[in-house]
């Protein structure tokens, strides 16, 4: 089966040679064969067959905070969810005494939005996830966190759709580590299920002021995907790239953040493969003066050899 049904089908909803990189917030890279959006579960169920058959690799989109997309164009199908999949909704958990709420999250769904919604109305436990620039969907699938927690914390099931139908995962499934889940190529996350309580409104929004608080005064603005490389046991990946020199290190368009040095921000107008070459430099120093091997928290979308 061809792309070229699915582009019948889809109409409007699908866009050819799109531009996928500009979407990232490194807003550099390339173009997609084919761009899908969805905003309901009843178009995702219509054009499911078509979508897993189409002959192309997929690509599922958030909002690319950690996606690093090569130059030109690639052969491959990026779905990406809104509308109804940005929906969120809880109830008290009957089972639980001590004040639990079960949260459903549609996966499109912004976790800063998430959290700040949650708060207001004294549903605790998630405010960490203000300050990160994904969506529930991508955040269960690299099981995402920061100030102390991550997505494992709470996390008790997902809905994805493959090429077999829905698929229901529980927590034990998902198969949870630092910034990895069992969750691989060819799944469309559809929906995340949280476990938190009620707490007061309060002090969440005072939690979520002194995150917001903290990121604007220790990391960076502009075009950049967050941190680059995952924390190694017992050490933090900026510290060792920060004594490996690399501090403001810059190839070409992009450049060592000099307030992170584990963020690379790129110039308006940069090309992809500077940050890849960056990358790639920033691991090579660190490895020949600490000799610890960093491992990157991005996606790759084009390149021969991912980090």
């Amino acid at each position: 089966m061809s792309i070229e049904r699915l582009v019948l089908a889809a109409g409007e909803l699908i866009e050819e040679h799109s531009p996928l990189g500009a979407r990232s917030t490194y807003r550099v890279g390339g173009s997609a064969r084919a761009f899908l959006s969805l905003e309901t579960h009843r178009q995702l169920d219509e054009l499911a067959p078509l979508i897993f058959e189409c002959g192309l690799p997929l690509v599922v989109l958030g909002n690319g905070s950690n996606l690093l997309v090569a130059d030109g164009e690639h052969d491959i199908l990026v779905v990406r969810l809104r509308g109804e999949f940005c929906d969120l909704a809880w109830h008290d958990d009957a089972d639980d005494v001590d004040g639990g709420v079960t949260v459903e999250a549609g996966a499109g769904l912004d976790l800063p939005v998430g959290a700040r919604r949650l708060s207001n109305e004294g549903v605790v436990g998630f405010e960490w996830a203000v300050g990160v620039p994904g969506t529930f969907g991508g955040a269960v699938v690299m099981n995402a966190g920061g100030h102390g927690s991550d997505m494992a914390t709470s996390v008790v099931g997902v809905t994805s759709r493959n090429a077999r139908g829905v698929r229901h995962w529980t927590r034990a499934q998902l198969d949870f580590s630092y910034r990895s889940s069992a969750i691989g190529e060819g799944e469309i996350v559809t929906s995340v299920t949280l476990s938190l309580r009620h707490g007061d409104a309060h002090d969440a929004g005072e939690r979520l002021k002194e995150i917001v608080r903290w990121r604007r005064e220790h990391q960076p603005g502009g075009a950049n995907a967050g941190s680059v490389f995952q924390n190694p046991e017992g050490d933090h990946a900026g510290r060792l790239i920060d004594a490996a020199g690399c501090r403001g290190l810059r190839v070409r368009s992009a450049v060592v953040s000099e307030k992170h040095a584990n963020f690379i921000q790129v110039d308006p107008g940069g090309r992809a493969e500077d940050v890849y070459e960056l990358m790639r430099a920033v691991r090579d120093r660190v490895v020949a003066t600490s000799g610890v091997q960093l491992h990157t928290e991005h996606r790759f979308v084009g390149f021969e050899e991912p980090l």
